[in-house]
């Protein structure tokens, strides 16, 4: 009976230490767990700020082929799409009736210096049979009006064979610049005229090219600073911002701001050797406006805005995060320049912070590198 009684007070104790121990453990707080998250370190070193704008290619020249005369169209002697160089043969206009006008103009030239040749030596005999008394100064007087006459009439002969000629050599079209045409417009054997509104080709200059674009107006103090400095360098990109077609450099700023927009419009030249370059192409222009030399910066992922301005998770001792106010300068790509607020190795959570609250502990499970150059 004794023995009973002590097994049935060992159970009651057991169970009563085990309920205490079940208790004690509900009362606990429980273990914070640990955020997962992504790390960058701050590090020092030289960015470039951009500044990026949309822009359209513009040809150096855009030129019409046009007739000067009438008359049909005898031969295109180019082949569309060509490269051309200044002074080639582009088409033929029917000459004959332009030669034409040449010989009369050139025969009535011959016939008023015959003319002008017998004048002079009439003159010559007035003056002296006038010298002699023979013949009275009237006479005289009229032939040297009429040698003025002939020698006036003469120089308007020269201007027509000028006039004749230039309309002759109008006859055959050639290029006025370097570049390359464009589509053929007017077949041979048409009738083309002066005043017609149509050209028969575009010839387009594309080596040297330029871009026209369009940036806010708040960068206007930027980029007089950096034209100052010296020549900007500003890039070319496709429309998808993947691919460079070509570097060039800031030729100007208009002269005025776009009040409607807020933008400021600016053209740069490109030597476009390769013509990746294309007119009528829209492309992203990148201007380089300065490279900031041994400045701290972080992955712009790692820059948050909270209820008192931005700041950034900093993983300290002991694996814990804690929220640091910062201030910040320009982006670049993936980069932001930070100016208060961060040291040189710290390290900045770029991916987790949701979950984050202060001090809370970490574990870092990527570590993802910063990339450069974008724009700012």
């Amino acid at each position: 009976m004794l023995a009973v009684s002590a097994i049935a007070i060992g159970v009651a104790a057991g169970w009563y230490l085990l309920q205490s121990s079940e208790q004690v453990r509900a009362a606990r707080p429980p273990a914070a767990v640990a955020v997962p998250v992504s790390v960058a370190v701050a590090s020092r070193q030289s960015v470039p700020i951009y500044l990026s704008g949309l822009g359209t290619v513009q040809a150096s020249y855009t030129i019409g082929i046009h007739a000067q005369v009438d008359g049909k169209l005898l031969e295109v002697a180019f082949t569309e799409g060509q490269r051309v160089n200044a002074g080639d043969v582009l088409a033929k206009i029917d000459p004959r009736l332009y030669r034409a006008a040449l010989d009369q103009a050139q025969a009535k030239k011959a016939q008023d210096a015959a003319q002008l040749v017998s004048a002079q030596k009439d003159l010559a005999r007035s003056k002296a049979l006038a010298a002699q008394s023979f013949q009275t100064e009237q006479i005289v007087d009229q032939q040297q009006a009429k040698v003025d006459q002939l020698k006036a009439a003469i120089a308007a002969d020269e201007a027509a064979i000028d006039t004749a000629q230039t309309q002759l050599d109008y006859t055959t079209i050639t290029a006025p610049s370097d570049g390359r045409i464009g589509v053929r417009l007017v077949d041979p054997g048409n009738l083309v005229r002066a005043a017609d509104q149509g050209s028969i080709a575009t010839l387009t200059r594309l080596q040297p090219i330029s871009v026209i674009f369009t940036l806010p107006a708040r960068a206007l103090d930027d980029v007089r600073d950096a034209m100052a400095r010296g020549p900007v360098e500003v890039t070319a990109f496709d429309r998808d911002n993947a691919r460079a077609l070509g570097t060039g450099t800031l030729l100007l700023v208009d002269n005025q701001i776009d009040q409607a927009t807020a933008t400021i419009r600016l053209k740069a030249t490109f030597e476009n050797k390769d013509e990746r370059l294309w007119p009528g192409e829209f492309v992203n222009a990148r201007l380089l406006v300065e490279t900031r030399r041994n400045v701290l910066t972080v992955p712009s992922s790692a820059v948050q805005r909270g209820p008192q301005g931005l700041l950034a998770w900093v993983i300290g001792e002991g694996e814990h995060a804690r929220a640091v106010p910062i201030e910040v300068g320009p982006t670049s790509g993936d980069l932001t320049v930070i100016t208060a607020g961060l040291e040189n190795g710290d390290r900045v959570v770029t991916d987790g912070y949701y979950k984050l609250q202060q001090n809370s502990p970490v574990t870092i499970t990527a570590s993802r590198p910063a990339r450069t150059g974008g724009m700012s």
